[in-house]
């Protein structure tokens, strides 16, 4: 693994540094940075200009002072008095000369009173629905994936019922062979808040009209169900394509629907919707915000008293490492417990695993491998948070293997700060869990992702909109391999890349790009400047 990591980085620098490069020293082990020598010459020389005044005022308390008891208190409080002064003289001096660190829990104040969330919908707004007999028809879907790809699907499924004017049926939860869950909407979400919400802008119902009597089409017939809907599709292709079957049939499935609705090809209305949808309208139950709220204190007031705490979402379960196809600190076992895993798994991909060395590679290099729990406790010790005294929160699927390579004395679970009863009304959900998960990380003071996912990107993307004051931090996965790799590189100069690198990785709202994902930066047009 060292010999990848060096391979892949030796010459290539993130950040280019003015700071000599120490060959002895190491990333992974911190050094005291240099004291500045000029700034200490400074403090020195106001130091001696202040002794040799006071030694001016002798005279004053010398062997003459002794001459009259009067004298002598006056000379008392005049010393005390000078001393105080230079005192308060020294501690001025070194508060200029010390400047305070950025704040490591919070973004400046200044940068997260730009922009403000505007999309909600404003009491006493007109609504522009017609009538129930006027909608075009009946659309109705399946959610599938984890929790977070549900909810983005619900999204676009509002979206899509308001392009083509049409009835929405409150999406299903499919219980795909991943999950293994049999989760419905009911119990996980407010249908009463999210149908009351939205009733403006979408007409949306519980069930399958009763004049529909063979249920058991939807999703089996296929003159039921629009297929072959391209991914991130315009609006346009369904006015063009899925509304006239929808007029035709009255009531239509779409499948498959996980991202089958573009982010640039729709009107800003549109976006503006699914921004309502996802911030305002989809609501957990009570329940389930209310043990979040108590999982997210547990974590402040571990150590007695209230302090921040970080959520990790650190993604390096099994499943990740084995699909990234990327090298991984780990023992000669574990490597082939995973080379296994891969030929079963992918075996079209893995071949006889001779590639697979050039491929990890070149993934490292470009910044698309899973950061290692190691990796990421380095780069937040370099950010400046401690190693102790600092409650860390890591939501991971599970480690595949038992060690965390760096973090076990820094990571918290769910399972840690509730007891087994507390949660065992939840387990019978394994969305209600991941929904629990969704909302510690969500109230975390500082949020750290790792490798990307709808996960990751849904909670940078709620913090941004709900005002963007507490940090989300993405690492630049590219540039921190070529500093993890590079074996000559010293701490503090590894230091000043991570802390440069970063400035502007804090969950900030960014400008955006043709084919931005809305659902990470929500900043046009679901947010408007303050």
């Amino acid at each position: 693994m060292a010999e990848l990591r060096h391979s892949s980085s030796i010459g290539n620098r993130a950040v280019s540094s003015p700071r000599k490069r120490d060959d002895v020293a190491s990333p992974l082990v911190p050094e005291n940075l240099p004291d500045d020598g000029g700034r200490d010459r400074h403090s020195r020389d106001r130091f001696h200009s202040f002794v040799s005044n006071f030694q001016s005022l002798s005279p004053y308390f010398g062997e003459d002072s002794r001459f009259h008891p009067y004298n002598s208190k006056i000379s008392r409080l005049l010393l005390v008095f000078v001393l105080f002064v230079g005192v308060i003289s020294v501690f001025s001096i070194l508060t200029r000369l010390v400047k305070e660190p950025p704040s490591l829990w919070e973004n400046p104040y200044s940068a997260t009173t730009s922009w403000k969330s505007c999309a909600e919908r404003r009491n006493g707004a007109i609504s522009d629905l017609p009538p129930e007999n006027e909608t075009n028809g009946y659309i109705f879907i399946h959610a599938e994936g984890g929790l977070n790809q549900q909810r983005i699907a619900i999204c676009n499924a509002v979206a899509v019922a308001k392009i083509m004017n049409a009835t929405l049926i409150l999406p299903v939860l499919k219980q795909d062979q991943i999950w293994k869950d049999q989760t419905k909407f009911e119990d996980i979400f407010d249908v009463d808040h999210f149908i009351d919400y939205l009733k403006d802008d979408v007409r949306i119902v519980r069930d399958i009209p009763d004049w529909f009597t063979d249920k058991s089409e939807l999703f089996t017939s296929i003159r039921r169900t629009v297929k072959n809907i391209p991914k991130y599709a315009p609006a346009q292709f369904y006015i063009d394509n899925v509304l006239p079957r929808v007029k035709e049939k009255r009531i239509m499935a779409l499948k498959p629907f996980v991202d089958r609705l573009g982010y640039d090809n729709v009107p800003p209305e549109i976006n503006r919707l699914r921004c309502r949808v996802n911030y305002h309208a989809l609501k957990f139950l009570p329940e389930i915000e209310q043990m979040a709220d108590l999982l997210a204190s547990r974590m402040r007031n571990r150590t007695g008293s209230s302090n921040p705490y970080m959520a990790l979402h650190l993604r390096f379960e099994k499943g990740m490492v084995g699909l990234s196809f990327c090298d991984f600190v780990g023992t000669r076992d574990e490597k082939a417990l995973m080379a296994v895993y891969r030929q079963k798994e992918w075996p079209r991909r893995y071949k006889n695993g001779s590639h697979l060395w050039s491929l990890a590679l070149q993934k490292r290099k470009e910044g698309r491998c899973p950061l290692e729990p190691g990796e990421v406790a380095v780069i937040l010790r370099a950010m400046g948070y401690p190693k102790r005294n600092t409650n860390l929160c890591c939501f991971w699927a599970g480690l595949w293997w038992t060690e965390s390579y760096g973090t076990t004395e820094e990571h918290v679970t769910k399972e840690e700060l509730a007891s087994k009863e507390e949660l065992d009304g939840f387990r019978k959900h394994v969305t209600s869990l991941a929904a629990l998960d969704f909302l510690v990380c969500l109230k975390s003071d500082v949020f750290v992702m790792t490798h990307g996912g709808n996960f990751a990107k849904l909670i940078i993307g709620a913090r941004r909109y709900m005002g963007h004051r507490l940090k989300s931090i993405k690492p630049d996965k590219g540039l921190m391999s070529k500093s993890l790799g590079d074996p000559y590189m010293g701490w503090a100069t590894f230091v000043e890349d991570v802390v440069v690198t970063h400035q502007t990785r804090t969950g900030l709202p960014e400008e955006t790009f043709p084919n931005y994902d809305l659902w990470e930066n929500p900043l046009t047009p679901c947010m408007c400047r303050a």
